[in-house]
């Protein structure tokens, strides 16, 4: 099979997945968007995937996601995934369309500045970690989403998008989905826009989409292996 096919291949298993969880949970396919995580596949793979209709691509590193976005010379919304040093903030804010992992407002700001200097609105989703065991692991905790929304939705430049995480390793990823899910419920109550529930990857998403989330973080279903990805 050419490399074409073989993503073909992934993409169409990949979507009817995604198609009988929504069935089985009663949604609709138009509830989800599906982010191709392309992180460690070269550019050409997202010229594959851009010809096959995909929109959505995420990366987990820059300089690597920016030097692909300034490659790949298509109509793509690219969604920055990984864990972000202050000091790169501003050049990942010159083209990511949304950034999944803002946990901390030192950040938002970064991210703030980045954008304006570039003119650019940038959309921001809270990254919340349910792993109270690894205080290595990025997120917020559930207890300071409040205060991080406010930093994200009073900076210039930033939309406060919603929520996103990643299902401790090991652990039955439902509860936790479930969880965001309710923290998602109590801030759209204060801020309504901020609709996204960015959960689920290649192991867990049908999980995810059981319990609502929006957006799917899905790469190794798709791509395949070339060192690690979601």
């Amino acid at each position: 099979m050419s490399r074409r096919d073989d993503i073909a291949a992934g993409l169409a298993e990949t979507e009817q997945r995604i198609v009988s969880a929504c069935e089985t949970a009663g949604r609709p396919r138009d509830d989800i968007t599906l982010v191709v995580v392309t992180k460690t596949h070269p550019a050409s793979d997202v010229e594959i995937l851009a010809d096959l209709g995909v929109v959505d691509v995420g990366e987990n590193r820059h300089p690597e996601a920016g030097d692909k976005a300034a490659e790949v010379d298509r109509p793509l919304r690219w969604h920055f995934l990984g864990a972000l040093q202050t000091n790169k903030a501003g050049a990942v804010a010159r083209y990511a369309d949304v950034v999944h992992s803002v946990d901390r407002a030192k950040l938002a700001h970064s991210l703030a500045r980045g954008a304006e200097a570039a003119g650019r609105t940038l959309t921001c989703l809270i990254q919340v970690d349910f792993d109270a065991t690894d205080p290595g692991r990025a997120g917020v905790v559930p207890a300071g989403i409040p205060d991080l929304a406010s930093a994200i939705a009073d900076a210039g430049s930033l939309v406060l998008g919603g929520l996103m995480t990643v299902a401790p390793l090991g652990d039955d990823p439902t509860p936790h989905f479930e969880h965001l899910r309710r923290l998602s419920e109590e801030l759209r109550a204060d801020r309504p826009d901020a609709s996204i529930l960015s959960a689920g990857m290649s192991g867990d998403f049908e999980q995810a989409i059981a319990a609502g989330a929006t957006h799917l973080r899905i790469g190794r279903s798709i791509l395949g292996t070339r060192g690690s990805t979601g």
